[in-house]
């Protein structure tokens, strides 16, 4: 009676082929892996468009009252170097006076220290008003000539069929003189 409740040994054949069929699936998986790789890592961001994914830029020689234009992820970014008188006149326009209704010192980190990204809201286009030789529209601040939108010193849509506000990117100050954009 011992001899049939004594396990029975698995046979010669189901051993071998449990371990075939585990072998086979473990080359299949790597072999899977081997061919998905590349693709996957083809989509991965190229090594220049990571370079861009931040800029730093430098505030020190730009004067009060002027601006740079800085290219940040292909797009112009505007850094501007507010006048006290620009700062006020920015907050002293009552919110319902504005068709993309927000607060100055909301656009901003620093007072004086305005930084947008150049591009027109309505069809993509880049205002002027960085040069001082370039028309600033009818609130001192962008104008874009495609379409006529007007744009206040504070980056806010005034007049004009562009529906929102100039974009403010993210950025930092590393130190008083130095921004990271992005």
């Amino acid at each position: 009676m011992a001899d049939s409740m004594a396990p029975t040994a698995p046979q010669d054949g189901e051993t071998r082929r449990d371990f075939l069929q585990l072998v086979t699936g473990a080359f299949a998986a790597v072999g899977v892996g081997a061919v998905v790789w590349p693709f996957i890592s083809s989509m991965n961001p190229a090594r220049d468009v990571l370079a861009l994914s931040t800029t730093e830029v430098d505030l020190t020689p730009i004067a009060t009252g002027s601006a740079v234009t800085v290219m940040w992820r292909g797009k112009p970014v505007f850094v501007r170097n507010r006048t006290a008188e620009e700062i006020q006149v920015a907050r002293q326009v009552p919110l319902s006076q504005l068709p993309d209704p927000a607060t100055d010192q909301s656009r901003v980190k620093k007072d004086q220290w305005l930084v947008l990204v150049g591009v027109c809201t309505h069809l993509g286009c880049v205002p002027l008003g960085q040069k001082p030789t370039d028309p600033r529209g009818d609130y001192g601040g962008w104008f874009c000539p495609c379409h006529g939108s007007h744009y206040d010193t504070s980056g806010r849509i005034r007049k004009g069929p562009a529906p929102t506000n100039l974009l403010v990117p993210e950025y930092a100050f590393t130190s008083d003189t130095q921004i990271r954009v992005g």
